[in-house]
C-alpha cells in the first residue's frame, strides 16, 4: 500500500480536566454522597502547634499585667481613703495649713528653678549648665552655648540600711568643680553605693572608678561610663549625680577647672 493509499488518522479523544470540587459536588448523581471539599488548618491552630511555649509566655506576661494593674489600682485607692481618713481628723485650721504648706514648697521649688536658671543665662563666664527634667547638659559662655550633651539624672531615691538611710534627691542649685578625673584617677565609691547595687562593700582606692568625671562640692559628680567599680553598669545611674556619655564629659573637661560653676536646675 502506497502513501496516497493509506487511511487517514483518527484524530485522538481529548479527556477535559478534572472539575473543581464544587463542580464535582454538584455533578455527583443523585443519591450518592458528594465528595468532601478540601479543608485547610486555620492559621492561628498551626501558630498554636508551631509555638506552644511563646503563647505560654504572652498569656502569662499578660496575666501579671492585669494583676499589676489591679494591684496598682487598690493600693490608689487604699492611700486615697488614708488621705480622706487623716484630713477627717484634722480641724479647718490644721486642713488649711496643710493645703498651705504643700502649695508654698511647690511654689518654692518653681522659684527656685527659676532664679537659678536666670543666674546661669546672666553668668558670662564659661560654666556649665544642667536641665535636670530635660536631661540635657550644655557648656555655655557669654550667653553662647559651645557644647550640648545629653544626660541622665539620678532620680530621688532613699539609700543606706534602716534606721541609717539618706535621701538623695536630684541635683539642684549652684555647684562648682573640686576634681577633674581620668581612668587613670583614684575615686572612692560611698559604701552606700555597693549596698545599693547588692555588691560586697569594698574601700579598697580603685582607679577608673568614675572613668572620665568631674567631682563637685557637696558629693554631686557628673561621670562617664566608667570600665570597673561598682558604677560599672550603664542601666546605674547612682543617685545624686550625672552620667553622661564619654565623649561628652572628655571634651568639655579640657574647659574646665576647680572653682567652675556647675548650675542644676
Amino acid at each position: 500500500m502506497t502513501e496516497e493509499q493509506q487511511p487517514p488518522h483518527e484524530p485522538l479523544p481529548i479527556t477535559p480536566p478534572p472539575p473543581p470540587v464544587e463542580r464535582r459536588r454538584a455533578l455527583a448523581p443523585p443519591g450518592r454522597p458528594a465528595p468532601p471539599r478540601e479543608r485547610r488548618e486555620p492559621r492561628r491552630a498551626e501558630f498554636r502547634l508551631a509555638y506552644p511555649g511563646l503563647l505560654a509566655t504572652l498569656w502569662l506576661a499578660l496575666l501579671v499585667l492585669v494583676a499589676l494593674d489591679v494591684y496598682l489600682i487598690s493600693q490608689r485607692e487604699n492611700y486615697a481613703k488614708e488621705i480622706r481618713r487623716l484630713r477627717a481628723g484634722m480641724t479647718t485650721v490644721e486642713r488649711r495649713s496643710a493645703d498651705l504648706a504643700l502649695a508654698a514648697n511647690e511654689n518654692h521649688l518653681k522659684v527656685m528653678v527659676a532664679l537659678i536658671r536666670r543666674q546661669a543665662q546672666g553668668d558670662r563666664v564659661l560654666h556649665v549648665s544642667v536641665e535636670v527634667d530635660s536631661g540635657v547638659m550644655t557648656l555655655e559662655q557669654e550667653g553662647n552655648v559651645l557644647r550640648e550633651m545629653p544626660v541622665r539624672v539620678a532620680p530621688e531615691r532613699r539609700v543606706g540600711v534602716p534606721p541609717d538611710t539618706i535621701m538623695m534627691p536630684r541635683p539642684r542649685g549652684t555647684r562648682h568643680v573640686e576634681r577633674l578625673l581620668t581612668p587613670d584617677s583614684v575615686w572612692t565609691a560611698p559604701k552606700w553605693v555597693y549596698l545599693d547595687r547588692h555588691l560586697p562593700a569594698d574601700s579598697t582606692p580603685v582607679k577608673g572608678t568614675l572613668g572620665f568625671g568631674i567631682v563637685l562640692d557637696g558629693g554631686t559628680v557628673i561621670y562617664s561610663d566608667p570600665p570597673t567599680g561598682p558604677l560599672a553598669d550603664t542601666a546605674y545611674v547612682m543617685p545624686g549625680s550625672v552620667r553622661a556619655r564619654e565623649a561628652d564629659v572628655k571634651a568639655i573637661q579640657a574647659n574646665l577647672k576647680p572653682g567652675t560653676s556647675v548650675y542644676f536646675y
